[in-house]
């Protein structure tokens, strides 16, 4: 295969190319795996007989060839000499059974590749190949359903065979000549072997079907056969029963009949027509529940209906230039205006014919299969349409037209306007629907690209638009520009509302491709190079960019504003799906300043009135483009220097108002419909707020207040997936309003609002619904800071303790993470003094407090059926961190004192190391933002020279901290700084010892390349063994930590990482590290157990009495209740000797090992304890004791 890249955008000799603009593709240069298929076709012969290797070369067969599906074109030249190979190994006398299949087999893989009507054309057609063929087919098994492909390109050769110019009586000479039955005639066998292929159930029926409309139409055959296989076909089909299922013999008599009208000559076939539709008609196979069934029936009615008519060119068609390019050269210059063709007598140049009663009949039913509620169905009969009207007279067409008009009836479904705008495109495509009918097909075409039926809680006729956009395509290349010129207007501007505000991708890529082919062929479209160039097949991709900037864009030119802004108020407001809903309020938000005046007198009193609908998607929609475009026409008027109320008239701001008190009075903030209207309100609650409408001691003011507080407090009533969304509405329509209405010009706040505004909020965060301390967390992180002033303290103690970690209140996790975010907002808004009230702004008083409930969040780790939730809240804390660490040191850096500064760093150091690789990447941003902040610089960071040296600002930039690969290396070198050492050893404990297998890899190994550096200093070894063991000690009834500890100290051990303790005798790292394990010698928790083993047995390298006490320890847990302990146990010591065969006596050791490994340590504790003591006695371990439990007295 050869590599292309093209390279779009550059030329060849540019010496700079911009990498954005280049395009990489991949195209084939032509079949250059020639040479590998010719050797994998020659050793056929070879492979044949063993099925693995058959297999592999056909699985690599199939790759090669299904690497040219999309041009296939370029085998073309090596079709002949590949067919020429298999065919070579099936001609031979002594060619195997399975050599013959996998000949065909690959055969039928070339031919699938390249489509049997091409691959069929180069199939050898001699007479000698009529027998061999004849006797190899004839030897096939029907039912054998592995070797169907044989069948299926016999059956294609034999079809071709039958081109043979010579009568096929010639070939039973010898027959004749000796008496033969008529039944060996060669006429007579084909015949019997399409009939018996017609009938089953594979793919060999096809073939079949291929061979009948090759064989049915010679000379010699049509005379005896025709009528008997026509009166077979009819019987097959009358005395099939069940059409509702996928009948295999009317399939394939359906398949042969509608190959054979297409292919046979009508005078041969006129005769038998009317018979054939008769039976279909009595069949009533439209009707069928089988989709192919169908399709098979409306293309035989085609093909039938095309047999009653003349084959001949309508001369009344429209006719537009010529398909050849050369004659449309020549055209153009005789003639510069290039008129379109169209014979002004058309009556006088047809000839006159009656046209058959059985036509009506054939009409009406493929106009019924353009309703089929199958896509396949109905572009046959379009096609059907199509082709049966370029042969009627004029008057009859225009009469097809007229009833095919019928499909665009909004009584009909979705099937039948998508089928009817196939048919239009068809005849449109033809030449056959004239200039005088464009007056009627038009608007039709208009509400196509628009139709959208609702159905239940979705619509349907995304393919209806899809079919529209193809009518306008075909249009654009059918007519000349002076015909379609009174009808571009309503063309171009619903193209465009299609491209621009379709909510489905393909339409929209679909009206942008018509709307650039108009552009193109047309050159009536106005501004239609700009938009066209705007507006292309990408851009249309991304809805967003479509409502919200491509629609801007073209409602810029004047012709087309109005007709997007009504297009969005009549159907997209009231849509079904809510994201269409609210980005059609925001496309008119942006189009408001297009037309200022149009919006304010027409489009908002509209919008009011739907606002008070019963429906209640129309009422969504409506609330929400109320809000929207009042606040657009308030920018409006900034930018003019008008007041709002001269642009938005009195009764409107009165109806704006009353929103919400009939919503109220209907009760319609309840049930399903309220988690739309409530968040739909405070939409508008927020945008006349920042409209600020003259509304200051309005009563509406209090009912707006209430909206938001009912909601904070029925918010557990909603759906969990509206919740935030809602949420976020409610928060942003208080903060609006805070904003607007509760304080005065002066900056002055409503004391009054404020004291009851924070104590419900902060009375909110003790609430036992989660939903409402999230949401009244929010509220409080939303208030203006007037409203903070002398409130600060208060709303800080209640974040505080809903921050801390509770047994009741450990699941709400979701309330935790967003009172750590608000703390940081409430003091960004509260400003920073070093000497200030603390009332009132963060100070030296509060500070630390603040720093300390942040920095005790870093440890929650709460878990739940999600996994590690505790990591929002850590998150959330380390962001609130650096949000307050960079406020503080830029206003008053003596804040940030060093009690602060360093935990906080240390404990980002911890989070850094740990193994989730999104919260790593997180914790590491922070750490080095801090780290490398020159404006404001952080104080008083320990070891910022070594951290910079180890973080340098030019290295760091490009990491990927997400990868383990890239992070742990830098991370381990904390290790070296005694500030943090521990909390950096702590994190990378849990990495160390985690389950990921990338993450254990890459932090075990960065920890043992800084262990390898210190290997040689006992003093800096030594200390970090003592941190280890201070972290092991702090740890020991934290699962989370002990458990990969231990596994961390297993991989430590085994790596001989403390080697430099083993030479002496009872170091203190050991006997204290023993101890500590001991400690785990009542757990229940088997990995917990089993990781103490591991490193038990790691513990016998060290020297002195305390390796008596680790085989002690082992000993014992050769006898733990728990059978899995006990195999475990035995496993790692035969290990461990196997390791360390020195510490005992070689004349001991085979017998130690064959009792470890021949014992079933799972049986009985009475069996076990007998080999356990025989252990000890070879160890001279003293034997355990056992410890006689106290009797209990029955009550």
């Amino acid at each position: 295969m050869v590599l292309m890249e093209v390279e779009n955008g550059a030329s060849a000799g540019s010496d700079e190319v911009d990498a954005d603009i280049i395009a990489k593709t991949c195209l084939l240069g032509g079949f250059s795996e020639a040479n590998e298929t010719r050797s994998i076709l020659s050793s056929l012969p070879e492979v044949h007989g063993d099925q693995r290797t058959t297999e592999h070369v056909t699985q690599r067969f199939l790759v090669i060839m299904n690497g040219y599906q999309e041009q296939p074109h370029l085998l073309d030249p090596h079709l002949e000499w590949m067919m020429n190979m298999m065919l070579e190994y099936v001609r031979r006398e002594d060619c195997p059974p399975s050599l013959l299949h996998l000949s065909f087999k690959f055969l039928y893989i070339i031919c699938k590749v390249r489509s049997y009507k091409i691959f069929m054309q180069i199939l050898p057609h001699e007479v000698s190949d009529v027998e061999p063929v004849l006797q190899m087919i004839s030897r096939q098994d029907p039912k054998d359903l592995e070797t169907w492909e044989t069948r299926y390109m016999l059956l294609l050769w034999l079809s071709m065979t039958c081109l043979i110019p010579f009568d096929l009586s010639r070939l039973d000479g010898h027959l004749m000549s000796t008496g033969g039955k008529k039944e060996d005639l060669v006429m007579n066998r084909i015949l019997a072997i399409a009939k018996s292929y017609l009938v089953v159930t594979d793919s060999p029926r096809d073939a079949a079907s291929v061979l009948i409309s090759k064989f049915m139409t010679r000379p010699d055959v049509k005379q005896k056969c025709l009528g008997e296989f026509l009166d077979w076909s009819l019987t097959m089909i009358s005395q099939s029963r069940d059409t509702s299922v996928r009948d295999m013999v009317l399939d394939g008599a359906l398949q042969s009949l509608a190959k054979l009208f297409k292919h046979g000559k009508r005078d041969d076939l006129l005769q038998y027509a009317p018979t054939v539709l008769q039976c279909l008609e009595q069949k009533r196979l439209s009707e069928s529940t089988e989709a192919m069934l169908r399709k098979l029936n409306v293309k035989l009615i085609q093909r039938l209906g095309l047999t009653f008519l003349k084959p001949r060119l309508a001369a009344w068609r429209y006719q537009r230039g010529s398909r050849s390019l050369v004659a449309n050269l020549s055209m153009s210059l005789q003639s510069s205006s290039g008129a379109a063709q169209t014979p002004q007598d058309s009556d006088e140049q047809e000839e006159d014919y009656d046209i058959p009663e059985e036509l009506e009949a054939v009409i009406e039913l493929l106009l019924i299969g353009l309703k089929d509620k199958e896509t396949i169905v109905r572009w046959s009969a379009a096609k059907g349409i199509g082709r049966v009207t370029g042969r009627l007279p004029k008057e009859l067409a225009d009469e097809v037209v007229g009833s095919l008009l019928d499909c665009f009836s909004f009584q009909e479904t979705d099937s039948a306007w998508h089928g009817g705008c196939l048919a239009l495109a068809e005849l449109g495509r033809r030449g056959l629907l004239l200039p005088s009918r464009l007056k009627d097909v038009v608007p039709l075409i208009v509400k196509s690209l628009t139709y959208d039926e609702k159905r239940g809680a979705c619509s349907v006729g995304s393919n209806v638009r899809d079919a529209a956009c193809y009518v306008c395509w075909s249009f654009a290349r059918a007519y000349e520009p002076k015909e379609l010129e009174p009808f571009v207007s309503q063309i171009a501007s619903t193209l465009l509302i299609t491209t621009v505000f379709d909510r489905n991708i393909n339409c929209r890529r679909a009206a942008s491709a018509a709307f650039q082919e108009n552009v193109g062929r047309q050159g009536t479209f106005p501004h239609g190079i700009d938009i066209v160039t705007a507006a292309d097949y990408f851009a249309v991709g991304n809805l967003n960019n479509c409502y919200l900037n491509i629609s801007v864009f073209i409602a810029g030119f004047p012709e087309y504003t109005k007709c997007m802004i009504d297009h969005l108020t009549a159907m997209k407001i009231n849509h079904w799906d809510c994201a269409i809903r609210e980005l059609a309020t925001k496309a008119l938000h942006n189009l408001t300043p297009q037309a200022p005046d149009y919006m304010a007198t027409t489009v908002l009193p509209q919008l009011l009135k739907m606002a008070g609908d019963t429906d209640l998607h129309s009422r969504h929609g409506a609330i929400l483009a109320c809000g929207e475009i009042t606040h657009a026409l308030y920018k409006v008027a900034l930018q003019t220097n008008r007041s709002i109320l001269n642009i938005i008239s009195p009764e409107c701001v009165d109806e704006l108002k009353t929103i919400h008190f009939k919503l109220h009075e209907r009760k319609q903030y309840r049930g399903f419909g309220g988690a739309l209207m409530r968040p739909a309100i405070c939409c508008l609650i927020e945008k006349l707020s920042l409209s600020k409408l003259p509304l200051k001691n309005d009563p509406v003011l209090t009912g707006w207040q209430w909206v938001i507080d009912d909601t904070l407090q029925t918010l557990h009533l909603i759906s969990s997936g509206n919740a935030d969304d809602i949420i976020a509405a409610v928060v942003s329509a208080l903060s609006a309003l805070c904003e607007g209405y509760y304080q005065d010009e002066t900056g002055q706040v409503d004391s009054q609002m404020q004291d009851v505004l924070v104590s419900q909020y902060t009375e909110g965060l003790k609430s036992p619904q989660i939903l409402t301390r999230c949401g009244s967390a929010r509220a409080l992180g939303c208030l203006p800071k007037v409203m903070i002033h002398n409130k600060l303290r208060q709303i800080l103690e209640g974040l505080e303790q809903m921050c801390t970690i509770t047994q009741k209140e450990g699941s709400f996790t979701e309330a935790r993470r967003d009172a750590v975010r608000v703390i940081a907002q409430v003091c960004a808004k509260a400003g920073v003094c070093a000497h200030g009230r603390p009332d009132s702004v963060l100070c030296s008083e509060n500070a630390a407090e603040v720093f300390g409930v942040l920095l005790s969040c870093l440890n929650d780790y709460t878990m739940s059926s999600r996994g590690d939730v505790g990591a929002w809240v850590r998150e959330a804390a380390m962001t609130s961190l650096m949000e307050l660490s960079m406020l503080v040191a830029s206003s008053a850096p003596d804040v940030l004192v060093p009690e602060l500064v360093k935990p906080l760093m240390c404990c980002l150091a911890q989070q850094a190391a740990e193994k989730i690789d999104r919260y790593r990447a997180h914790a590491i941003n922070v750490f080095l933002r801090l780290l490398h902040s020159t404006d404001p610089a952080i104080p008083h960071i320990p070891h910022r020279e070594e951290l910079l040296h180890i973080f340098p600002a030019e290295t760091v930039a490009s990491l990927n901290w997400k990868a383990p690969s890239q992070a742990f290396k830098y991370i381990t070198q904390l290790l070296g700084l005694p500030e943090y050492q521990y909390r950096t050893l702590l994190g990378l404990s849990v990495s160390v010892g985690g389950i990921t297998e990338s993450t254990v890899h890459f932090s075990s190994q960065s920890l043992f390349d800084f262990l390898k550096g210190i290997q040689g200093d006992s003093e800096t070894l030594g200390q970090f063994g003592d941190t280890l063991l201070r972290i092991f000690r702090d740890s020991l009834h934290n699962d989370r930590v002990s458990v990969p500890l231990l596994k961390m100290l297993n991989q430590l051990l085994n790596n001989s990482c403390f080697e430099i303790f083993t030479t002496q005798e009872n170091h203190p790292f050991c006997v204290d590290l023993l101890d500590l394990c001991k400690e785990f010698k009542k757990s229940k928790d088997i990995s917990k157990l089993s990781a103490c083993v591991s490193v038990f047995c790691g513990l016998i390298q060290f020297q002195g009495k305390v390796r008596k006490r680790v085989l002690s320890q082992l000993l014992l847990l050769l006898c733990h209740p728990f059978p899995v302990i006990r195999k475990t146990t035995a496993n790692q010591m035969y290990e461990m000797l196997l390791t360390y065969d020195d510490i005992i006596d070689a004349e001991i050791l085979e017998d130690v090992m064959t009792c470890l490994s021949d014992t079933n340590w799972e049986s009985d504790l009475a069996i076990v304890r007998t080999h356990r003591n025989q252990l000890c006695d070879w160890l001279e371990v003293p034997r355990p004791q056992l410890v006689a439990k106290a009797a209990v007295q029955a009550s």
